[in-house]
């Protein structure tokens, strides 16, 4: 064995490992993700919990020939050091490193890019029809995690599998014990006497001598399948029936820290023409206590001491997740109508709280965005007053429903719209940077965006009292709130610099970056006005009569996409018109990974540049 990861060839060497050098190698594999995402921060705990289970599929399958995909995604670092990335996890979620999620341009071992969760069975059923149509010959095995099963897009993908008998092997790795205990040695023989060659043969034989007896031999196998199926209730367990009935060949419960367990099952799975799933039962955290003893916290975790696991420059300012969830507590003490909804994210979003003190009034309906929405509409139809807590990348999952079940009804459900705008290290499938543009189409619908702690108390206060749709959306990060200052919310955009040539219109907490911009054109000798954009829906100019003359040049600054965002929708109001609307927004592109501060210099998106581009404007 070799005392470092990144001296190995792999997947390569990995295929003439034995068992124990494989358990030795697993060993080695959860000391150097310690090591390393301690401290570039990333998905810990996850990954340590597939160990043995990623080397077995390196082992028994032929990556990239064979197409493994992710769920989600972030449990895939022990798939990249065992295709060959050991050398980049310096770089780990880094502006140009390696990501903290498959993507196919990194690698070819990468086949399916993924971010959000329960898509991983439907993208596999889709790789295997086009197999099966090209008449190539390859396995696809998807795996996903138990909470994923909470997302009703999964079964939808095992149903069409089931529908088409494609050969596809589904890995559920099961760390929360959902679905059904490890019951032990009874179990794993029951599943490996069922699922043997010997006994799938011998199956296979029977039923066909069976059906060409004439006459009665089509309903002598029905009969005995009947039989056959009061015999598999009584000894599978739930989990076994439910995915039997679905119509895949079940096995397991499986040790997923058992490397000869695993490659075992692996190998019946692979020897059958049919829709496999293997059910592994792993430990989230395992082989590092800190984690093993708190799952939550080192699910996602910033840079953190490995010895103590305690987070390194943990900040305790407020941030606008936390602030959301105590003024939800204040809000839901003095109105019993109030209750709140969020989709697997309770702690991440803030209402831990909540969940304690008012455990009747919240519900997590696991990552189940659609009926979150959904379920909310009917809350508000019964009377109730719900707050959707959802991040930004998540809730376009459900636009259908937004769209059709509460805007068309104009009921008054509030969206409490967390990681909004750019979120960093996560790259671009956790940026919120296209919720301005889509909820903008929806009639009926206020969006709001605050650019602190106050404003957005004084936004909750005013989305509960007005009978329609509103959504509230805020950034990743630490906000300013002084808890003395009770101020109120009008609906409107407040002018907070009377200008001349130039005024800038920034969205939320980019009000704080167009303040230093007009600070650095002031010094230019240009006097910029500012514009606190507090309402992007419905568009309010009236900022505009608190100046004397039209500017030439209206800036505005968001935290979105610049197709259809705020800046959009400015410029075209001011159509017609001579003033030039200049938008600074995230490009009609799929941002990179990469801290706030590096993408907006990238961008252009930095008060100096923005009063560059201005200046460059203005002296043409």
């Amino acid at each position: 064995m070799k005392s470092d990861i990144t001296e190995y060839n792999f997947p390569q060497d990995l295929k003439s490992m034995t068992i124990s050098e494989m358990q030795l190698l697993s060993y080695s594999i959860r000391d150097f993700l310690i090591s390393k995402v301690s401290v570039t921060g990333g998905h810990l705990a996850s990954n340590l919990g597939v160990v043995e289970l990623t080397i077995a599929l390196h082992k028994m399958f032929d990556s990239p020939k064979d197409k493994i995909i992710w769920d989600v995604g972030h449990q895939a670092y022990v798939h990249k050091i065992l295709t060959g990335r050991a050398g980049d996890f310096d770089t780990l979620r880094q502006l140009d490193g390696l990501s903290g999620f498959p993507k196919s341009k990194e690698s070819p071992h990468d086949v399916y890019d993924t971010g959000h969760s329960s898509v991983s069975i439907s993208a596999a059923a889709g790789l295997a029809a086009a197999r099966d149509i090209r008449g190539e010959d390859h396995e696809v095995i998807a795996v996903i995690g138990d909470g994923s099963l909470t997302g009703g897009m999964a079964y939808e993908g095992l149903n069409n599998i089931a529908g088409s008998k494609s050969k596809v092997i589904v890995i559920l790795n099961d760390n929360g014990m959902s679905i059904s205990p490890n019951t032990g040695g009874i179990s794993r023989h029951l599943g490996n006497l069922r699922t043997s060659k010997g006994y799938l043969d011998v199956k296979k034989f029977i039923k066909k001598r069976i059906s060409a007896i004439p006459s009665i031999g089509k309903s002598l196998v029905n009969g005995l399948a009947d039989f056959k199926n009061d015999i598999k209730y009584s000894i599978l367990d739930d989990g076994g029936v439910l995915f039997e009935e679905l119509g895949f060949t079940y096995f397991g419960p499986i040790d997923g820290h058992d490397i000869k367990e695993l490659t075992d099952v692996m190998r019946k799975a692979k020897s059958l023409d049919e829709p496999v799933l293997i059910h592994v039962i792993t430990k989230k955290g395992k082989g590092y206590i800190n984690a093993e003893k708190a799952p939550g916290k080192f699910h996602g975790i910033g840079p953190f001491d490995p010895t103590t696991g305690s987070v390194i420059g943990k900040s305790d300012a407020k941030t606008f997740s936390s602030l959301m969830g105590d003024f939800l507590m204040e809000k839901a003490k003095k109105d019993d109508r109030i209750v709140a909804i969020t989709a697997a994210m309770c702690e991440a979003i803030g209402l831990h709280k909540f969940s304690r003190e008012y455990p009747n009034r919240f519900f997590d309906v696991g990552i189940a965005e659609e009926h979150a929405v959904s379920f909310a509409a009917g809350l508000a139809k019964g009377g109730m007053k719900p707050v959707v807590c959802i991040y930004s990348s998540f809730l376009q999952r459900s636009y259908d429903q937004i769209l059709e079940d509460v805007c068309m009804q104009k009921l008054p459900v509030v969206f409490a719209i967390d990681r909004a705008g750019c979120v960093g290290a996560d790259g671009e499938t956790h940026h919120g940077m296209f919720d301005l543009s889509y909820l903008s189409t929806i009639p009926n619908m206020t969006v709001l965006t605050p650019k602190d702690g106050n404003q957005l108390r004084s936004m909750l206060d005013y989305a509960l009292k007005i009978d329609q749709p509103v959504a509230i959306r805020y950034p990743r990060g630490t906000a300013e709130y002084d808890k003395n200052i009770m101020s109120t919310f009008s609906g409107k955009n407040q002018r907070l610099i009377i200008g001349k040539k130039v005024d800038i219109w920034a969205c939320g907490k980019m009000a704080g970056c167009g303040k230093a911009t007009a600070e650095i054109l002031k010094q230019r000798g240009i006097a910029a006005g500012l514009v606190d954009v507090a309402t992007v829906k419905p568009l309010d100019l009236s900022p505009l009569s608190d100046i004397n003359k039209a500017p030439a040049v209206i800036a505005t600054i968001e935290d979105n996409s610049i197709a259809g965002g705020f800046g959009r929708q400015m410029a075209s109001a001011m159509a017609g018109k001579k003033t030039k609307v200049i938008n600074f927004a995230w490009p009609d592109d799929f941002v990179p990974q990469g801290t706030f501060e590096e993408l907006t210099d990238r961008y252009g998106l930095t008060p100096e540049k923005i009063a560059e581009r201005i200046c460059d404007y203005l002296e043409k």
